[in-house]
């Protein structure tokens, strides 16, 4: 597997170097809207929801009764970082997490990340990986969590599902997979206290870092291939961010698109592990792909519509 994300990052990269791609010209706010409207949305990008509403919707999942037959709750969130609402138009048939979600029947609708919808004002937090996630995982922006933008540590007040689902028991364990060490490896990582709090505390919370896209993969798969698998599992897959800051936050770009289809594979690889298990039909699943933030030219942070807008399928 290793060997496999070696030789991806690779191919990702030599365009690059070569000087092969630029950003797109014509990503322009028209464009993109054009490009959405195709896509099938239930909602607008006016009417798009706030992203720390996500959160809500995976509280109410392991607050709901169980519906007959199923003995226990589940759920997991795939994070396809820095993916922007109108690259859903790459997925292909037969490799793709996200088609197989829509045609079994998932959700799929717009929201917004950077504290408030576009085209309202400027961000209340920056559009990017830590302060997106942190909302999602915790229902609040920057101004109760702190994370306004990359490098700075989440206060304790506001905690995220991982911990509060398996601090009040309502679940038994939680993971945290991703390759970045942002979250909660780097001294000034988002979740670094919550991470000594667990510790602290004898949660089983784990938070595990990864040496890449497929690692974390790899990873995710196995915990969910064992018998008594995390009840709540975080996966980042990081495939369409790295494309975006190298070359390009475009459709049109191919590493862009390759960044793309990489992470909706794992996705779907993902997805048949959960739906593979021997207990599968006896537990209740929400599955969710979401995303933290967009992108525009070849960085993010700001209040374009390219960099807000941010999509999430549920089933």
């Amino acid at each position: 597997m290793e060997t496999l994300s070696k030789i991806i990052s690779l191919f990702l990269l030599i365009p690059g170097l070569l000087g092969l791609y630029k950003n797109d010209s014509k990503d322009t706010e028209e464009n993109f809207r054009a490009v959405v409207d195709t896509i099938g949305y239930e909602n607008t990008i006016e009417t798009a929801k706030a992203q720390t509403e996500i959160y809500d919707i995976i509280i109410d999942h392991y607050n709901s009764a169980l519906p007959e037959g199923k003995t226990e709750k589940k759920a997991i969130v795939i994070g396809f970082d820095g993916c922007r609402a109108d690259a859903l138009t790459l997925s292909d048939n037969c490799t793709s997490g996200v088609k197989k979600m829509l045609d079994e029947g998932a959700s799929l609708e717009l929201y917004y990340c950077g504290g408030v919808n576009y085209p309202d004002g400027e961000n209340t937090q920056a559009t990017s990986t830590a302060p997106g996630w942190c909302s999602l995982l915790t229902g609040q922006w920057a101004d109760k969590t702190g994370v306004y933008g990359n490098g700075q540590p989440k206060n304790l007040e506001y905690k995220t599902l991982m911990t509060e689902l398996t601090e009040n028991g309502t679940i038994d364990s939680a993971a945290f997979i991703t390759k970045w060490g942002g979250h909660f490896t780097d001294e000034d990582g988002t979740y670094i206290h919550e991470k000594k709090y667990c510790e602290d505390k004898g949660l089983d919370v784990d938070f595990i870092k990864t040496s890449g896209n497929v690692a974390s993969a790899s990873k995710t798969i196995s915990d969910i291939r064992q018998k008594d698998c995390s009840d709540f599992i975080i996966a980042i897959y990081e495939g369409t961010d790295g494309a975006g800051h190298s070359f390009g936050f475009s459709l049109n770009d191919p590493c862009y698109q390759a960044g793309y289809r990489l992470q909706d594979t794992l996705a779907l690889a993902t997805i048949n592990a959960i739906e593979g298990r021997d207990t599968f039909d006896t537990e209740d699943w929400l599955i969710i792909i979401s995303s933290d933030h967009g992108g525009f030219s070849t960085g993010h942070g700001g209040p374009t519509i390219q960099e807000r807008m941010v999509f999430t399928v549920i089933k």
